[in-house]
C-alpha cells in the first residue's frame, strides 16, 4: 500500500503558467487527510517551494536542489550534501568565462551574476533570425519562469562568494544556444565527483555525486520508517529518473519525453490536465477503494 507520494514541481505539479491548480491542491490535501506522506521533490530551492505553497494550507517534506537538501515540513533542515567548495568555484569560474547565465543555490539565497539576464536577452536576440515569433515568445516565457523564483541575490562574479560562509548545493546553467548547451553538458559529463542532470530543455545542473532525488527519497523513506516499495513518484524530466526508477510505483507525466515514460510503471495525464491529481486519486482508489 502506498504510504508516501513524491511529486516533482515544474512540468508536473505546476502547470504551464508555473501555478498549482485547485485540482492538484485538493488531491494533495486529500492524500494527506488519508494518512499519505506527500513530499515535494524538485530541483528548486526549498525556500522557493515554501513560497509556492504559501497560503495553500499545505506543508510537506521538501526534497530540494535535486536531492542535495531535505527539509522538514516546518522548514528545518534534516539532511544536506553540499558541493565541495573548490569544485563549486571552479564550475562557476568556467561558466563565467564561457558567458553562461547561471544560478547557485545556497542555504538561503540563489546567487546569480548581475549580467546574467542580459546574457539571455542577447541569446534571444540572436535567435530571432532563425526562429518564428512564436518560438521567440516561448524562449521569453522560459526565461520569465526562470526569473520568477524566490530568493535571488545578485553578484558581480563568483569571486564575491569566496569569503562567504555558505554551502552550495546546486549550480544550474541555462542557455538558449544549442551548441553552448551541448558544450556545457560535455564538459561535465564524465566528472566522477559530480551529478549532472537536466530538468528542462535549456539547462544542465550540477550537484555532489551522491545528491539525487532517488537517494533523497531513500533517505527520507528510511527516516519515516516507510519501505521504498510503499512509495510512489511522479515526474516529467531527466532529473526525476533516479526517484522514478526506485519508487514502488512510478508515473510519468503525459508531457514527459518518451524515455521518461518508458522508465515508469504508468503514464498519467499532462500538467495541463492535472495529471498529478489524476495519479493521486488512482493510487488511493487502488489502495483504499475510496475517492
Amino acid at each position: 500500500m502506498v504510504k508516501l507520494i513524491a511529486l516533482d514541481l515544474d512540468g508536473t505539479t505546476l502547470n504551464e503558467e508555473s501555478k498549482i491548480s485547485q485540482q492538484n491542491l485538493e488531491a494533495i490535501k486529500f492524500a494527506q487527510k488519508n494518512g499519505i506522506e506527500v513530499v515535494i521533490a524538485t530541483g528548486r530551492a526549498y525556500f522557493d517551494v515554501q513560497n509556492t505553497f504559501e497560503n495553500t494550507g499545505i506543508k510537506t517534506w521538501i526534497i530540494g536542489a535535486n536531492g542535495a537538501t531535505i527539509h522538514h515540513p516546518n522548514g528545518e533542515l534534516f539532511f544536506d550534501i553540499p558541493l565541495d567548495k573548490q569544485d563549486a568555484f571552479e564550475i562557476m569560474s568556467w561558466l563565467e568565462e564561457e558567458n553562461y547565465y547561471y544560478e547557485v543555490f545556497s542555504n538561503h539565497s540563489i546567487y546569480t551574476p548581475q549580467n546574467g539576464r542580459e546574457l539571455l536577452a542577447i541569446e534571444i536576440d540572436r535567435a530571432k533570425s532563425a526562429n518564428s515569433d512564436n518560438q521567440i515568445e516561448n524562449l521569453k516565457n522560459s526565461a520569465q519562469i526562470q526569473f520568477s523564483q524566490t530568493g535571488f541575490s545578485f553578484i558581480n562574479s563568483y569571486k564575491d562568494l569566496l569569503k562567504k560562509d555558505a554551502d552550495y548545493y546546486n549550480i544550474l546553467a541555462f542557455t538558449f544556444d544549442e551548441e553552448k548547451l551541448k558544450m556545457g553538458r560535455e564538459k561535465f559529463r564524465n566528472r566522477k565527483d559530480l551529478t549532472l542532470v537536466s530538468s528542462a530543455k535549456h539547462n544542465f545542473e550540477l550537484e555532489h555525486k551522491d545528491a539525487s532525488k532517488g537517494n533523497a527519497l531513500k533517505i527520507l523513506a528510511n527516516k519515516l520508517g516507510i519501505n521504498i516499495a510503499d512509495t510512489a513518484a511522479v515526474g516529467d524530466s531527466y532529473n526525476d529518473l533516479s526517484m522514478l526508477r526506485i519508487a514502488g510505483k512510478s508515473a510519468a507525466m503525459g508531457n514527459a519525453d518518451q524515455e521518461i515514460k518508458d522508465s515508469c510503471h504508468e503514464v498519467t495525464l499532462s500538467n495541463r490536465e492535472d495529471g498529478v491529481a489524476h495519479f493521486i486519486y488512482s493510487l488511493l482508489n487502488e489502495s483504499m477503494n475510496v475517492h
